[in-house]
């Protein structure tokens, strides 16, 4: 069963565990800003529950807390990072920030990552530089959970990747997915309530069809679209792990399985700046044409209104800032529990 609470309310819980387990205290409100704008936009899978295993990760020194953020490379508005094996939300805009005066002066900028940890939406990211009239191309390897076409091995996470655009419609086209069929988050939200999930979702570790959660968890998850997403699932690995020197496929560590050795997972930013190549109000002016154009197409049968990428996720953050955010009962006993242990006030 799920509440709803204040998103402040919770962020500032958040923050306070984090800091309490060693985070330094602006590093733990971005944190928790991360994690609350998650669920806020509907995507809890990589929101605040979450933050239970950051913190055993953490406790556990798989995880730095103070991480300090290391550039190794640099050339023009190129940066190669290496992260220090700290909080990948905290590194991701540590990097982003480095990257926007870059982008502002070169018109385009762009950073690997490396030596990282998961690093929740990727679209919190993207929203923040569209933001700032830039656009943020975004992606990320992750622990194995994917086969490439033909295997039935786990080999690739399901490797996201993501832009936003900003819009005068009063949110950005906001373009965030996996390269699998679904993310693996929402298997494990699906195990954790005890369902089943859609058929063509994953395979067992025999690479038979399955709709038991913990067989497609100990199995391996599909790739979208076939070859097509198993070509992408591959660009997005070389761009974010091979070039930026991080772990490759199963040499990712696992956040939940794996609490004896690191993640070290691999991001790659390329930030481009509007201005660069137009006016970013005519640059708005002609994308929000292009959406009344798409929302004035011809609907299919019992279709009430057309979408475009990040209206829905609009939509739920309107909601759930009005209405607060829902916790469900096992991450609100986490959060409990992280509370007793480290001596923090639990809000909730």
């Amino acid at each position: 069963m799920s509440d709803r609470f204040s998103p402040e309310l919770v962020q500032s819980l958040v923050a306070a565990i984090a800091a309490r387990a060693g985070v330094r205290q602006p590093d733990a409100a971005i944190l928790a800003e991360a994690l609350v704008d998650a669920d806020v936009h509907g995507t809890s899978t990589h929101g605040v529950s979450r933050v239970n295993i950051y913190m055993r990760r953490i406790q556990k020194g798989l995880i730095e807390p103070r991480a300090k953020l290391v550039i190794e490379r640099r050339r023009g508005g190129t940066l190669a990072v290496d992260a220090g094996n700290g909080l990948g939300q905290v590194q991701a805009v540590r990097t982003l920030e480095k990257l926007i005066p870059k982008a502002k002066k070169y018109g385009v900028a762009a950073a690997t990552i490396r030596n990282s940890q998961h690093f929740g939406a990727l679209s919190f990211y993207c929203n923040q530089a569209a933001a700032q009239d830039m656009v943020l191309f975004a992606m990320t390897s992750c622990e194995p959970a994917m086969s490439p076409e033909g295997g039935c091995q786990a080999f690739f996470g399901t490797n996201p990747i993501a832009a936003s655009f900003p819009t005068g419609k009063g949110f950005p086209v906001k373009i965030d997915l996996a390269t699998s069929i679904v993310a693996r988050g929402n298997i494990i939200a699906a195990q954790k309530r005890g369902q089943p999930i859609p058929p063509g979702w994953a395979l067992t570790a025999d690479g038979e069809p399955t709709t038991d959660a913990a067989a497609a968890l100990a199995g391996t998850v599909l790739t979208m679209a076939g070859h097509k997403g198993y070509a992408l699932t591959l660009m997005v690995e070389i761009f974010s792990s091979v070039l930026s020197g991080a772990a490759v496929g199963p040499a990712i560590g696992s956040m939940y399985k794996h609490l004896d050795r690191k993640q070290d997972v691999g991001h790659f930013f390329c930030l481009f700046d509007i201005a660069a190549f137009m006016d970013p109000a005519e640059f708005k002016r002609r994308l929000d044409r292009a959406i009344d154009g798409i929302k004035s197409c011809r609907k299919r049968p019992g279709v009430t209104e057309i979408l475009v990428p990040g209206e829905r996720s609009h939509q739920k953050a309107q909601e759930n800032l009005a209405q607060g955010i829902p916790l469900d009962e096992a991450t609100r006993n986490e959060l409990k529990t992280l509370c007793e242990e480290l001596g923090v006030e639990f809000t909730l």
